[in-house]
């Protein structure tokens, strides 16, 4: 299980920037979070495949700040927004495809929204469908705030869709959602491909690995009778720790944590 951070953990420092605070510190593995269209193009984008190829830091997946948008455009009733939103989306897709990234990961619609079940199972077995001609894998991510907070709708994607959908666990936001990460994990199985991590305690419910008491060996073995081959990517928000070195830290500590799994194998 290759560890990363993602550069949302740095937030509001600009992607490219992130990105390099995070391969100049040793990391090699991360997930980049597009915070604005421009940065798919043009010396921004390029000045991220400099870094890339200058550190060998592997990008195993993209997130878009365009989430709070997929309501109404990936899901909603108008169909020329709909058919907007695909468009860029397919612009995230060719950036992955160079980057080397395969996962993309999906909030989906709010909570609030009165989208139908039927429409959201429709419009992401297109998307993933789409992301699957450049290689890519669309994973709906299980967000607090979103339809995906419930384990029952997850359950419902995976029993509709087969083999044409995937997921992104977050613990942080099943902790959020009140859900039990294991319960989560459990109704998702082999279908899982990506996941966020991040510690918790009784003080809060995103800390940096090792502050917190989140019981990571048990979370490695569900992961072990899963097969899971993704990788394990630290998302702490910018409030959640001190200094950056304090954010490689983490990764370094998940390591550890890893190995030692490993070791009572």
């Amino acid at each position: 299980m290759d560890i990363g951070i993602s550069t949302a953990c740095l937030y509001p420092l600009e992607t490219e920037q992130a990105l390099f605070e995070l391969a100049s510190r040793g990391i090699k593995n991360a997930e980049v979070f597009i915070n604005s269209v421009d940065e798919l193009e043009g010396a921004i984008l390029d000045r991220m495949f400099e870094i890339i190829n200058e550190y060998g830091i592997a990008i195993k997946s993209v997130h878009p700040f365009s989430s709070p948008l997929e309501t109404l455009f990936i899901f909603g009733d108008y169909p020329r927004r709909t058919e907007y939103l695909f468009e860029i989306y397919k612009r995230y897709f060719e950036v992955m495809t160079k980057m080397g990234a395969k996962i993309f990961v999906l909030h989906g619609a709010l909570l609030s929204s009165k989208v139908p079940d039927e429409r959201y199972m429709e419009r992401y077995l297109r998307l993933f469908r789409t992301a699957k001609e450049f290689g890519i894998t669309v994973a709906q991510e299980n967000i607090c705030y979103c339809k995906s907070a419930s384990v029952d709708f997850l359950k419902n994607m995976s029993d509709n869709l087969g083999d044409e959908v995937r997921f992104v666990v977050d613990l942080k936001q099943a902790r959020r959602s009140n859900i039990d990460p294991f319960t989560l994990i459990d109704a998702l199985g082999e279908k899982i491909v990506h996941l966020h991590i991040s510690d918790s305690s009784e003080e809060g419910d995103c800390l940096p690995i090792g502050k917190g008491g989140f019981d990571f060996e048990r979370l490695f073995k569900a992961l072990d009778t899963l097969s899971y081959d993704g990788a394990l990517i630290v998302e702490l928000y910018r409030e959640n720790y001190n200094s950056y070195d304090e954010l490689v830290s983490c990764a370094e500590q998940a390591k550890k944590l890893v190995m030692k799994h490993r070791m009572l194998l």
